[in-house]
Formats: structure tokens, sequence, C-alpha cells
């Protein structure tokens, strides 16, 4: 898919015919976005604008200088946007140039802030004459993106937090594989804003991007420094969470392990008392008792009994 967005009557038009590419001034040129694009389409975007988006294994890379570097008026950008998936969410590069004020973007998944930043342009395009303006909006968005989403996953963990201490209607299993999950998006998480930051920071040192957008971008890393905060604590209350679910499958675990020790110990004086009388001797007192029977019985039952007694008395049970 193709998106072309180009000033025109001093407002911001879309184009997604690529036959009519030709037609555009290049001048008024002001955004080319590439979606899932086919090969001919993102061949033509090259060859026309005499660019290079980056290749897959380039976008994913973690060498600052395979994120972003600068050749003479030209930006290169590689970064990652978060692609929600139902309840889940992973990453997907995106390759971004800047080249004389046109912001090129490649990218595979139909990315929410993008989506979202497309509405903000629709709402207000006067505002939009540049690939530079266009960018920051993106950056904008996705720090928006990330901080509604690591709110979502702080209210989350508070949930778990109140079923698992209050009251307790899942499975050991299912709280420890929910922890896991909620320690994997917040790593996820993490991974993103650190990204971000580095991005912005690398801007803000660019002397390829104009000088009066630097407040904007002071303001995008005081932003990211509070996410990446939010996203400390998330993962402290984690590691609470999981010590605590540890301690009560401990406590439970000990108290399985007690009443078994208890009912070991006092059955123990009624086995000495039945391996007594089930001796082989042939003189035995009370084999010939009547009454012997039961005696055995009878003293079985008070040894449990006087053993129970002494626990509850040391507080042992």
């Amino acid at each position: 898919m193709l998106r072309i967005y180009y000033k025109k009557e001093k407002r911001l038009a879309k184009e997604s015919d690529i036959s009519l590419l030709r037609t555009i001034p290049l001048g008024d040129m002001v955004w080319v976005d590439l979606q899932n694009s086919t090969v001919e389409e993102k061949v033509t975007i090259e060859t026309y604008f005499d660019i290079k988006y980056s290749s897959v294994e380039e976008s994913t890379e973690i060498e600052s200088s395979s994120r972003f570097y600068e050749l003479d008026d030209e930006l290169i950008i590689n970064s990652n946007f978060l692609s929600l998936k139902q309840n889940d969410f992973d990453y997907c590069p995106v390759s971004i140039i800047l080249e004389k004020g046109i912001l090129f973007t490649y990218r595979d998944d139909d990315l929410k802030a993008f989506g979202e930043s497309v509405k903000k342009i629709k709402s207000n395009p006067g505002s939009f004459t540049n690939g530079y303006q266009i960018l920051l909006t993106l950056l904008e968005t996705g720090i928006e993106q990330d901080a509604d989403i690591i709110e979502a996953l702080a209210k989350d963990i508070a949930d778990l937090n109140k079923k698992l201490t209050l009251n307790r209607t899942r499975s050991d299993e299912e709280i420890l594989l929910k922890i896991a999950s909620f320690q994997n998006h917040n790593i996820l998480m993490r991974e993103n804003i650190i990204d971000k930051q580095r991005l912005v920071s690398s801007l803000m040192k660019s002397s390829l991007f104009p000088e009066e957008y630097m407040n904007v971008l002071r303001i995008m890393i005081k932003d990211i420094g509070s996410l990446i905060e939010h996203n400390k604590f998330a993962f402290e209350r984690l590691e609470y969470l999981q010590d605590t679910f540890m301690g009560l499958v401990n406590i439970e675990q000990n108290r399985i392990i007690k009443i078994f020790t208890v009912a070991t110990v006092a059955f123990m004086p009624p086995t000495l008392i039945a391996s007594i009388y089930g001796m082989n001797f042939r003189i035995i007192p009370e084999l010939g008792w009547d009454y012997g029977y039961l005696f055995a019985i009878v003293l079985m039952v008070l040894s449990s009994v006087i053993t129970l007694i002494f626990f509850k008395k040391k507080n042992w049970l």
C-alpha cells in the first residue's frame, strides 16, 4: 500500500496511485509511506527519489550506528513501533528516511501509531508542511501509545495482585504464567521505550534536524524518562508479586507437610502398640484375656488423642 502526502493549496492532499507520482511536484512532497508494499512500489519509490530503504536485517540490528546515521543531506533511521495483535503486541521495525524535508517510511504492519498520526494530520492538515513535523507526530503518537499500554499493564498487574492476595480463584500455574506474561510485556515495553529515547537523543544531536523543533524533542525526552520510571515501577511490582506468590505457595506446601507430619506422629503410638501385640512370642499375658482386644483398641485411641492434645498445647496445630 502506498500513501503520498503532498502540499496542495496550503493543505495536505493524499495520493495512492503510484502512476501519478511524477505529476506531483517534488517540492510539494511531504510524506511517502509504504505499508506491506509490492516490490514494484518499493523499487519505484527508491529509484524516483534516489533513496534506499533499510532491509529487515538492517532494521532489526541493535548497534547505534545501524539505528541512526547521517549522510550529506539525509537522515537514515531504523526504529521499532509496537504492533498490536488482539490482547498482545510485538515489535514492527520501521525504516525511516528524512531527505530535504521529505519523510519516507517503510513498514510491514498496519501500526496504530501511524493510523492515529494520519487522523491528526486530517484534522489539521494546514499545520503539516514538511516531513520533520510528520516524524515528530509519529514519535509523539508512539510515545502516547506506549503510555497507554504501560497504564493498562499496571492496571492488569494491580488486578492480579488483588486476586492473589484477597481471593485466590485461579490456579497456581495460571497465576505464574500470567506473571511471566506481564514480565515479558514489560521487557518489550522497556526495549521499545529505550529505542525511542535513543532515537530522540540522536535527533537532538543531529545537524540536519531543524533547530526550531528542538523544544518538542526536549519535551519528548522528559515524557520518555517518565515512561521509563513507570516501567521500572512495574518491574518492581512484578518482582514483589512473584515473591508474594511464591511465599503463599510455600505456606500452603508447609501447611500440607505439617498435616502429614502430625498425622504420621499421631499414629506412631498406635502403630507401636499394634506392633507389640503382633509379636510372635508364645507367652503374652493379654492373649488369654477376654478384654485384651478391646484394651488394645482403647489404648491405641488414647495414645493418638494424648499426642494430638500435646501438639495442640504446644501450638503445633
